[in-house]
């Protein structure tokens, strides 16, 4: 089998260039967003057609894809709650593709509850952000029956780079969090130090330099955030602050439920919390920066 009929829910920050990516292949795809002028918008743009509700969404594809804000609109979109639903039109051997940032849990459970119906499910969240969305070259983590996953690897090597078959269902959302807890953990940890330095008053171009080349090696928040976002002010990674709280929220969530000690992790979620509330959770991540700067009276 060859996935050729492609279904996409949610055109917005990723899953515009990531929608976008799959027409340019030349895959069938039919989209749907809540926003009409978006979906109308991205439909001229690149000749797609357009479902008129979830339901004729799920008869016009063999698989869908999902890029919704968190798994509570995923399965909502999925289930329905009484209304329109991509369930209503699924038969056995569709697939769904969870490519936002859900909970595993929620994830496993919308698993069972599809299987029933012989419907496959894939957990698949990205790394790498809006830019690396436009250009397909996004890390991808599944999760899922092996073939199944198999069987996805073209329509993944249209978004991404690398795709990491993780484990059973779930596992794809689970590491999505710890990832994300790590890059927000350590960027913030490099942020703390160079806003302890520049109060004691070090050059903060030459602290990053320093830091590369002796105490961190290839550090992916120096390299991707810091350097060219941070220090330049431009704040343009594409990804806001509440997204981050919120994955942080996720990954401390799954480490309870499993009996994992997770102290720092709670700390920096907490600390994260604090800085989209007083910053706003639309703001870029990278202006995290401004709480330590706010906080240690300097600017980097």
């Amino acid at each position: 089998m060859e996935i050729r009929r492609i279904g996409f829910v949610g055109i917005g920050n990723m899953g515009s260039p990531m929608a976008a990516n799959l027409a340019q292949a030349g895959f069938d795809l039919s989209i749907y967003d809540l926003r009409e002028a978006v979906v109308h918008e991205f439909a001229r743009a690149h000749e797609v057609k357009i479902a008129c509700s979830l339901g004729a969404l799920a008869c016009a594809a063999e698989c869908i894809i999902t890029m919704l804000p968190d798994d509570k609109v995923v399965r909502r979109a999925v289930l329905g709650d009484g209304g329109d639903c991509i369930a209503q039109a699924l038969e056995t051997g569709h697939i769904i593709v969870d490519m936002s940032t859900s909970d595993p849990t929620a994830t496993q459970a919308l698993g069972a509850a599809l299987s029933l119906r012989g419907v496959h499910v894939v957990d698949a969240p990205v790394m790498g952000g809006v830019v690396f969305a436009r250009d397909g070259t996004l890390d991808i983590m599944a999760g899922g029956d092996a073939d199944i996953v198999e069987l996805l690897t073209p329509v993944f090597k249209v978004l991404g780079r690398k795709v990491f078959h993780c484990g059973p269902l779930g596992s794809g959302h689970a590491l999505k969090a710890i990832n994300n807890y790590v890059n927000a953990c350590s960027l913030m940890s490099v942020i703390e130090g160079l806003a302890i330095g520049r109060k004691f008053g070090i050059d903060t171009a030459m602290m990053v330099e320093t830091m590369q080349a002796m105490c961190t090696g290839r550090n992916h928040p120096i390299d991707k955030k810091v350097i060219p976002h941070v220090l330049t002010r431009t704040y343009g990674t594409g990804m806001a602050m509440g997204f981050i709280a919120k994955d942080l929220h996720i990954a401390v969530e799954a480490a309870h439920r499993i009996g994992a000690a997770a102290p720092l992790a709670e700390r920096v979620s907490e600390l994260w919390d604090a800085a989209a509330k007083c910053l706003g959770p639309t703001r870029d991540q990278t202006e995290i920066v401004r709480y330590w700067e706010q906080a240690s009276g300097v600017t980097l």
